[in-house]
This record gives C-alpha cells, sequence and structure tokens, in this order.
C-alpha cells in the first residue's frame, strides 16, 4: 500500500513502478484525485481509495477567513501596525451584508459555503452541474448560469473538482465578464485559474481582489519552507506583488478536526482493502 496526497503525482510510470514492487492499493488523503493517471490504475488492477469528505468546513471557513481578510486588509494593517503605523489609510473595506456571492460548485464544500454567506445577509447564485434543491428551498440559493454569475456577483467563490472540462474554468474569457471590484476566492484547485489571465486582469485594474489558497503550479513550493530561497516561479512571484492578492499554501484543510477525519477514513480504507470488504471510497472511471 502507499498513502499519497494531494501534491504527489501518480503518473502511468509511477503507477507501473508501485505495481512491480508490489503495492496493491493506493490510499489518498485528499478529496480531489486528479493526481493520479487513474487509467493506468485500472488497466494494472491497482485500486485507488480516496477521502471524500473531511471537513467540508474547514475549506469554506477558509475562504470566508480570505474574504474577510482581503475586504477589511487584514494582513496589510497588521503589517503596519507592527511597524507602529496606525493611520487608517487605504483599509476601507465594504460591508458583506447585501452582496452578491456566486458559488461555483456545490458538493459538500459548496454548500456549507452558501450557507456561511447567506448567514452574512449576502444574496447567494450558484452554479452546479447537479443543483442542490435544499440550499433553493431552505437557504433561498439561486441556480444561475455562469456567465450570469460572472455578470453580477461581487464576490465569486470556487469549489470545483480540477477535470478535463474544468481546466482553466476561469480564463480570460470569464474574467472578462466579471465586474472589475470582483473578489475571486479560490480553494479549490489550483488549475482552475489561469494564473497568466489573472496577472493581466490584475494589472489592468479588472479584478478587484484575489485570494488564493491554492496555485496550479504550487508543487515543489508549497509545504516547504523556502525562506531562505530565491523563489524561481516568476508567476507565483509576481501574484504576492500585488496588494489585492492574498495567497495562502493550500492550508484551508488544516483543522484539528479535518486531520483526524483524514487518518480515520484513510486507515478505514486501508482496513476495508485488507479484510476484502467493498471499497467504498474506491475511485472508480468507466
Amino acid at each position: 500500500m502507499i498513502c499519497s496526497f494531494v501534491n504527489d503525482v501518480i503518473d502511468q510510470d509511477a503507477v507501473e513502478i508501485l505495481k512491480n514492487c508490489g503495492v496493491k492499493l493506493v490510499a489518498l488523503r485528499s478529496a480531489g484525485f486528479n493526481q493520479i493517471n487513474l487509467k493506468a490504475a485500472k488497466e494494472l488492477a491497482l485500486p485507488v481509495v480516496r477521502v471524500p469528505e473531511y471537513s467540508p468546513h474547514s475549506v469554506a471557513e477558509h475562504a470566508v477567513c480570505l474574504i474577510l481578510a482581503l475586504n477589511r486588509k487584514v494582513h496589510r494593517a497588521h503589517n503596519r501596525v507592527r511597524d507602529g503605523n496606525f493611520s487608517l489609510n487605504g483599509l476601507v473595506g465594504f460591508d458583506l451584508y447585501g452582496k452578491t456571492v456566486g458559488v461555483i460548485g456545490t458538493g459538500k464544500i459548496g454548500s456549507v459555503m452558501c450557507r456561511i454567506m447567506t448567514g452574512f445577509g449576502c444574496k447567494v447564485l450558484a452554479f452546479d452541474l447537479t443543483p442542490r434543491k435544499a440550499l433553493a428551498s431552505e437557504l433561498g440559493v439561486k441556480y444561475v448560469g455562469l456567465d450570469e454569475i460572472y455578470s453580477v456577483a461581487d464576490i465569486i467563490s470556487l469549489h470545483l473538482p480540477l477535470t478535463p472540462e474544468t481546466l482553466h474554468v476561469i480564463g480570460p474569457n470569464a474574467l472578462s465578464k466579471m465586474k472589475p471590484t470582483v473578489m475571486l476566492i479560490n480553494t479549490g484547485r489550483g488549475a482552475l485559474i489561469d494564473s497568466l489571465a489573472l496577472i493581466e486582469f490584475l494589472k489592468s485594474n479588472r479584478v478587484g481582489f484575489a485570494g488564493l489558497d491554492v496555485y496550479e503550479e504550487e508543487e515543489g513550493v508549497f509545504f516547504q519552507d523556502l525562506s531562505d530561497q530565491v523563489l524561481k516561479d516568476d508567476v507565483l512571484a509576481r501574484l504576492l506583488t500585488f496588494p489585492n492578492v492574498l495567497v495562502t499554501s493550500h492550508q484551508g484543510f488544516l483543522t484539528k478536526e479535518a486531520l483526524e477525519n483524514i487518518a480515520r477514513t484513510t486507515l478505514q480504507n486501508v482496513r476495508e482493502f485488507e479484510n476484502n470488504h467493498s471499497l467504498p471510497n474506491e475511485v472508480r472511471i468507466p
């Protein structure tokens, strides 16, 4: 058995090596599974299991954390007062109450996000290929098309898996339809956003804010201490120069409750495999 995390790459060559080494199970400690070549794993009869739900609240709450920090300039204010500067210049935010929030993807995390933002008094628009009727009936969430979200939302939060269809779903075309004051939040997968396009729109003041807990080229950077090195990723380095961009290193999942659930579910997946039981958390492709 091998345990894999979100940024481990298990391509076809890796799958073949694992199989030849006698590995019989790949246990992902994440909900996402885009990092593994499932076709190769299936052909070699190497089952892949995951943790489909560890704490939707942890990721959704981190998305809200990014929204509040960006809006009220908390990161800038913190650095300012540590230098003895207690000026309020440049720290004006806006009320969340009454704003329109677009939630793209209403799975477990996106659904929690809808509930939280409704609690702030926001109007919540949502997009999902499989709408959740409970969100509409209980909270008044309105399911609409992506173009409507792009054109009217003050805040857009991404909660999609990374698939060939969602790769760079936020690119030049989508960005061009958004308000120039839009706040874009991504706690899903980095490659949902075309980073180069985002930079161009930030440079031309056509995006108001960006809160990113994930980045499309984060492998080898996130989860590492590079404080004594030169950052070699020019795209990430450029994103970090914007005062209206807040980047965290894929920590949305990082709560005590989530870590406990990841460990518990991973061990349960392994136990079920060892006992020849069915694998409810197996990732299957047609």
